[in-house]
């Protein structure tokens, strides 16, 4: 009997804790209300200059990892694709819509070595920054292969504003 009890009362426990964590994400929704869509993917493209296989870890408040983006799915883990076109960047998700981040909204890249309840090894995750309507925001993405890294850093780089890009040794 007492171990029903405790099965019970551990059963009511989950379904609190999930209960809150479902109330905690309603209140992100509703504070980020005014975040506007991400853009569509163009509907012509030129081949991409580079792709890679990954992670989709999260979109996130640029420089606070921990608040994620809520909207749109774009909070959400997934499998993806990273390619690189002249006109901007691709997140290819699997079982989410498809992220598409034009040249003229990005604002850096750089690796780090985790986000929103990812961490890894150092500098194992490449950070995309830019811009979302008027907030700027993380989007992080880890290579199913490391030696797919630096080309990916290298590619977005490409793609940066003149006064946001590097100077050669910086690379």
């Amino acid at each position: 009997m007492e171990l029903v009890f405790f099965f019970v009362g551990l059963a009511a426990l989950i379904i609190v804790v999930l209960g809150l964590f479902a109330l905690g994400w309603r209140g992100r929704r509703r504070r980020q209300q005014d975040t506007p869509r991400p853009r569509p993917l163009p509907d012509t493209l030129a081949e991409p200059t580079f792709q890679a296989l990954g992670q989709y870890v999260a979109t996130t408040t640029a420089g606070d990892w921990l608040d994620r983006v809520a909207l749109y799915g774009l909070g959400v883990k997934s499998n993806a694709t990273a390619a690189i076109f002249p006109e901007g960047v691709l997140f290819a998700r699997s079982g989410a819509e498809d992220l598409w981040i034009p040249c003229g909204d990005l604002h850096d890249v750089r690796l780090e070595r985790g986000m929103a309840g990812k961490f890894v090894e150092k500098d194992g995750l490449v950070i995309v920054t830019w811009q979302l309507g008027p907030k700027r925001v993380d989007t992080g993405f880890r290579t199913r292969s490391a030696d797919d890294k630096t080309p990916l850093v290298r590619a977005i780089k490409e793609l940066l504003p003149e006064s946001a890009t590097p100077s050669e040794e910086q690379l």
